[in-house]
């Protein structure tokens, strides 16, 4: 019995990969497309185990190992209590978070080039969501990209952009020596490929191109063909009558009517 080949696409935390999988499921609804939640720092590691076909991972990753598409960049925010004096601002600034607790989870996905701004806390909490709870309890803030905050939404939290953080980038990775029909498939759809432009297996041959048939040549009906001829015959007995007639009359004078006539020609139009 022959099984239908499938694509496992892994995704971290924050990334939603719907829109996507809607396009899979409408171009190729014969390849069952398994999703694979990993966490954050999951991803490449996922990957290279050969766990998943491809992935929406978080830059960075090893380049000589994984071949990476980067999709979009990320606002990072603030998280803090609703109650929190910086709900009165609109964006924060990382010098606003100078006397704050700045929480750095071990799933961080920021990559921070140097120090975290603020203070620190006193151990590193093991996730984000730990991170949160921290947060709720009023002992400091978090920095995460805007669709951790939404994905760990609570009543009690908020949150604000701040413009001077690093953010994160998100990628389809996937094994460089596995670039499989079905993984330039994906690539197509994240890319905004048409069907007909597709490199994956979805693509639909092109059409051939039709050769244009041989005009008809028209052939002449008999009866027109008579009608033809009897015009032609009429046409000549018209002209022997007129060349009889014109034997007859004498011809006009030079310098008369006829030739003033042809001298002054049509009247020329005034402009």
């Amino acid at each position: 019995m022959q099984v239908n080949p499938s694509f496992r696409l892994a995704y971290v935390p924050g990334v939603t990969p719907g829109k996507w999988v809607r396009v899979w499921s409408e171009r190729l609804p014969d390849v069952r497309l398994d999703l694979l939640a990993v966490p954050a720092g999951d991803g490449e590691g996922t990957l290279r185990e050969g766990t998943a076909d491809a992935g929406l991972v978080r830059l960075p990753v090893d380049r000589d190992v994984l071949s990476a598409i980067p999709l979009y960049a990320e606002t990072t925010v603030v998280v803090f209590p609703k109650d929190h004096w910086l709900a009165a601002a609109e964006e924060v600034a990382l010098g606003d978070l100078a006397e704050e607790v700045v929480f750095h989870p071990l799933d961080d996905t920021l990559g921070w080039p140097g120090e975290l701004p603020g203070r620190p806390a006193i151990e590193r909490p093991a996730s984000t969501a730990d991170a949160i709870e921290l947060v709720a309890a009023n002992v400091g803030v978090l920095l995460v990209p805007q669709s951790l905050a939404r994905l760990h939404h609570r009543k009690d939290l908020t949150f604000r952009p701040v413009a001077e953080a690093p953010q994160s980038q998100v990628a389809l990775a996937w094994p460089e020596d596995r670039t499989t029909e079905l993984v330039e498939e994906f690539i197509g759809i994240v890319r905004g490929r048409t069907v007909n432009s597709s490199r994956g297996r979805g693509a639909q041959p092109a059409a051939e191109p039709q050769k244009a048939a041989a005009p008809r040549k028209s052939q002449p009906q008999k009866g027109g063909q008579q009608k033809s001829g009897q015009q032609k015959s009429g046409q000549q007995k018209s002209g022997q009558q007129k060349g009889g007639q014109q034997k007859g009359r004498p011809k006009p004078a030079a310098g008369g009517r006829g030739a003033a006539a042809a001298k002054r020609g049509k009247p020329k139009r005034r402009s």
